[in-house]
């Protein structure tokens, strides 16, 4: 195969229009033409209103001005994910997007603590995280200064109505020249030689050839898998959820800063707020609940009346054997599915766009591109899952089948080894390459009981007094620097960010 000078990317949604929106501004000006088929026919998932601060890197490699992109999808602002009764009933902790205190010596703040409890301290880790503070506040604002200052070392990330972004984007690909075709595919052509897709051809009769395919198609995965056949890695015995139910539903109250996920008896529930609505969803293990009472449970616990009927979703955690395959490269459910959870739906579609853009085969598509893109995104995945994986096994809830499932189930080793450094000395073992970095370990660990019998030695060599008293400094200037924050909803009205949808409401009411 020659020069690459045709992509065709099949599906919309959030994945094909982040692809779109990535391939058309990075490679403008290269002679590159690029197609995107979609058929308003097909809905998409389009439940993935919540994200991770990396979102903001891949908007601003796009030059998309954050005021207009937020009122054009109702976006809010977004501190961290807060968990309920995940290590027990009636437990709950953010974990949040920055890290705690401010480091000593290049000696994590969390190693202080751990020792600070032997000489009686009683203050949550959580009261030296701004973010944290701030998110049970309901008050937002953006870092601005010195990043080792409290109050600046945290990130953001947003939370959005994802067919809103997808249209958003699709706006802004076609500026940058993204040709859009409607129309559902009715017919692959193989390569007889290679095995390469060669072209597809939609109901109408009109047959697309590209020499690069983006498979976005969801769940079908109408390339990867049913054209090419590349197979799938399933994951269920470990994040055995296999279904959800969503339904947005009028927002009551004040505008909070975070997502909220509650364990349930089978599954867990999330609950997203933008400025127009708020998202709420139930996943959950089929095999311990009914489909209507999953329903039952999710709708009885809305804040205010339901926007829509419940819309049912079905799927196996799990990834593709090969991400790229021949001419195919899969991005969003087609690639794979993990719960959630952590919000990493579309960051895996940024991560694979990102790997994509950074092994683009402009001349010809190379093996070892191709091997290195599927090591990258297999890793991801994999970090991701272990990640998740955590909320479910560092718990001490037994009150159903669920939970005891989880209590007695063998660990991935790469789990496993995280887990036994953090309870041995409060280690959390670095990754090179990985979405969560230690301090989100750290959240979800402490945050769900597991205190490690130990700290780092090398803490043992400040005096107790003077440590105490510079925690104690920490969490004061902490507090202080939340009270002067203004609330969410005041924020987005003083920052330009508010679409109007949404009255203003003063903190508290």
């Amino acid at each position: 195969m020659g020069r690459i000078s045709r992509i065709c990317i099949l599906g919309g949604g959030t994945a094909g229009w982040m692809s779109a929106a990535a391939l058309s501004r990075k490679f403008k000006g290269l002679d590159l033409e690029i197609t995107l088929v979609e058929s308003d026919q097909i809905g998409t998932v389009g439940v993935g209103e919540a994200t991770l601060p990396h979102i903001r890197l891949f908007n601003q490699a796009l030059g998309i001005d954050e005021q207009n992109f937020m009122k054009s999808t109702e976006a809010t602002f977004k501190l961290g994910i807060q968990f309920c009764d995940w290590g027990r009933l009636g437990d709950h902790y953010i974990h949040p997007f920055g890290d705690y205190g401010l480091p000593l010596d290049d000696l994590d703040f969390h190693q202080f603590w751990l020792r600070s409890r032997q000489g009686g301290n009683k203050v949550r880790l959580s009261d030296y995280s701004y973010p944290v503070l701030a998110a049970e506040k309901g008050r937002f604002r953006i870092p601005e200064g010195d990043v080792n200052t409290i109050g600046s070392n945290f990130g953001y990330a947003y939370q959005f109505d994802a067919s809103l972004y997808a249209r958003f984007l699709r706006s802004y690909s076609e500026e940058n020249g993204t040709r859009r075709v409607e129309g559902r595919v009715n017919d692959v052509e193989l390569d007889g030689e290679t095995g390469a897709v060669r072209s597809v051809t939609l109901e109408s009769g009109a047959k697309i050839e590209a020499d690069l395919f983006v498979d976005c198609s969801g769940f079908r995965g109408l390339l990867i898998e049913q054209a090419l056949e590349t197979g799938y890695e399933d994951w269920s015995h470990w994040l055995p959820c296999n279904r959800a139910i969503a339904v947005p539903c009028e927002s009551r109250g004040e505008l909070l800063p975070y997502t909220r996920a509650t364990a349930r008896t089978a599954g867990w529930q999330w609950r997203i707020p933008l400025q127009h609505r708020t998202g709420n969803g139930h996943v959950y293990w089929n095999e311990f609940i009914s489909d209507d009472e999953a329903t039952s449970q999710l709708m009885s616990s809305l804040e205010g009346p339901s926007l829509a009927d419940p819309k049912q979703l079905f799927f196996k955690t799990g990834r593709r054997k090969k991400f790229w395959n021949r001419n195919v490269v899969s991005i969003g459910l087609s690639a794979g599915f993990l719960e959630p959870l952590e919000s990493t739906s579309i960051h895996l579609i940024q991560e694979g766009i990102t790997a994509l853009v950074e092994l683009f085969p402009i001349d010809a598509i190379e093996a070892q591109d191709i091997a290195e893109y599927n090591d990258r995104m297999a890793l991801n995945f994999e970090r991701v899952r272990d990640f998740l994986l955590l909320h479910y096994v560092a718990t001490q809830r037994d009150d159903s089948e669920m939970w005891r499932y989880f209590r007695s189930m063998e660990l991935p080793d790469s789990l496993q080894e995280k887990i036994s450094a953090w309870t041995a000395r409060g280690y959390v073992l670095k990754y090179e390459f990985g979405t969560f970095l230690p301090p989100s370990w750290v959240a979800v660990m402490l945050g769900q009981n597991l205190v490690p019998e130990s700290h780092d030695p090398r803490v043992d060599r400040y005096d107790m007094t003077t440590m105490m008293e510079r925690l104690e400094r920490i969490r004061m200037e902490t507090a202080q620097a939340v009270a002067a924050t203004p609330s969410q909803a005041e924020f987005l009205q003083q920052y330009g960010a508010a679409s109007g949808s949404r009255p203003v409401l003063a903190a508290g009411h």
